[in-house]
């Protein structure tokens, strides 16, 4: 039986208060969910020896949430997870321009995307319901958008997330998490060590600004194939060009199935299983993390000490026509559900 508190966790500028939701199951497990961002802050689940230990990287505060350096760090992303090339697409002849803000490039919604917007929250069976309300234009997006996004975790060790969105207006849609994983604990040190394992056999290669190229291509014989376990570490600094463009891991994956990964720790004993209704799995090795932020530990989060596994559509399909659609149309309902089960290898 999972139960559900919740607690101030801060205050913006004009008096809103945001709110922290904890969801503890009967095993003594938890998980953390803010208002601000409809964000993750903590997931505590036990290692081999039964002791918890906090699995995603955040802050203690808010102040952290809203400082520009944040890389997402457990975020509800929208309007559209990852890129977006030239901060432009056309939808049924129209152009739309979107905020750039990442050189010419829309990441994650833009600016201003919902990953910091407030989100209302209410309780449900086992877990917490989000809802946030885009208006029409917000950061150039055609449409008024109503989101939910509901996490439960259950007896299990099972953290589901539950996306559902209309629109009044033709627009595009990708909604996805950003947590930031290390399974021994946040601020522990290197993930070179977890090994992972992605369904795909293609990935999308992406151009010098991240942007994917058009091409479906085979991970057979690339540092990209993890059909079978590898530790992330092991070819993250071979000489491809693909690595280079993001400093290691920063790539969409074709999923071959809805069973998308699994990651172990041997260190901790710990196992990260993710299963989902997307076509994609972007797998981010923490390229870009640099020290300079402190985490709910109160530890550095340096280069190579997280990696994510963003469920979502492909980067940039509004603008190419062979990836699966994003279109999400006036009497539409826009569904994703992603799972994460911990659990442990002794």
């Amino acid at each position: 039986m999972t139960r559900i508190d919740s607690t101030p966790f801060g205050v913006l500028a004009d008096g809103t208060v945001i709110e922290k939701w904890t969801l503890t199951n009967g095993g003594g497990a938890s998980v953390s969910i803010l208002t601000w961002g409809a964000t993750i802050q903590s997931v505590l689940v036990p290692d081999r020896d039964g002791a918890l230990g906090n699995v995603t990287l955040g802050f203690a505060d808010l102040a952290g949430y809203q400082d520009p350096a944040n890389p997402y760090f457990g975020s509800t992303i929208g309007r559209y997870g990852n890129r977006i090339a030239n901060g432009t697409f056309t939808l049924d002849g129209q152009v739309h321009k979107l905020t750039q803000n990442e050189g010419q490039t829309t990441l994650h919604g833009g600016a201003r995307g919902f990953d910091k917007r407030v989100w209302a929250a209410e309780a449900t069976a086992g877990g917490v319901r989000l809802r946030y309300l885009s208006p029409d234009g917000e950061e150039g997006f055609p449409g008024t958008v109503e989101a939910t996004v509901t996490f439960g975790f259950d007896d299990e060790n099972r953290l589901r997330i539950d996306y559902r969105a209309t629109t009044d207006q033709a627009t595009v849609l990708s909604l996805t998490n950003h947590a930031y994983w290390n399974l021994a604990g946040e601020g522990s040190g290197t993930i070179d060590g977890h090994l992972l394992r992605i369904n795909a056999g293609h990935y999308t290669p992406v151009d010098e600004t991240l942007i994917p190229t058009g091409e479906l291509a085979p991970v057979d014989g690339t540092p990209f194939d993890f059909r079978t376990a590898r530790a992330i570490g092991e070819r993250l600094r071979d000489d491809h060009p693909q690595l280079r463009f993001g400093l290691g891991y920063d790539h969409n994956y074709v999923l071959a199935g809805p069973d998308a990964a699994v990651v172990d720790d041997p260190r901790s004993g710990r196992r990260l299983t993710i299963e989902t209704t997307e076509p994609g799995l972007q797998f981010y090795s923490g390229n870009f993390l640099d020290g300079k932020l402190r985490g709910t530990s109160g530890r550095q989060y340096r280069q190579g000490e997280a990696f994510a596994l963003e469920t979502q559509h492909f980067p940039d399909s509004p603008n190419q026509p062979d990836f699966p659609a994003t279109v999400l149309r006036p009497g539409d309902t826009y569904t994703s559900s992603t799972t994460h089960t911990f659990s442990v290898v002794r």
